[in-house]
């Protein structure tokens, strides 16, 4: 059993930033990849980022690429969305997950943090 919490959502006007953080406990955190998914209200859980076990391969949403960094710390057991030039339309909740495989199926999520950004 993994176990994920996401911290650091919040308010923030249209072109500023936020950091989400997600601490992970329970089984080797280096064994999972871990990605990142936001849901917006009346709408699905959509894919936003996602990192291997060893931090050295990530891959982004179209809509994010350029304005999101993901990264690990492998130390701290933890993984991080950095969220620059944010947009009214990143508005959503935003969960981590952790897996055995990159891009595949998820096991574990997280409870999910709320970032609403105004225009």
């Amino acid at each position: 059993q993994v176990h994920l919490v996401e911290s650091g959502g919040g308010l923030v006007q249209a072109g500023g930033s936020l950091r989400l953080s997600c601490a992970a406990s329970g089984r080797t955190f280096t064994n999972y990849a871990l990605g990142w998914f936001r849901q917006a209200p009346g709408k699905e859980r959509r894919f936003v980022a996602a990192i291997n076990q060893s931090g050295r391969t990530t891959y982004y949403a179209d809509s994010v690429k350029g304005r999101f960094t993901i990264a690990r710390d492998n130390a701290k057991n933890t993984v991080y969305l950095q969220m620059n030039s944010l947009k009214p339309e990143d508005t959503a909740v935003y969960f981590c997950a952790a897996g055995l495989t990159i891009l595949t199926k998820y096991d574990y999520w997280g409870q999910g943090t709320q970032v609403t950004v105004s225009s």
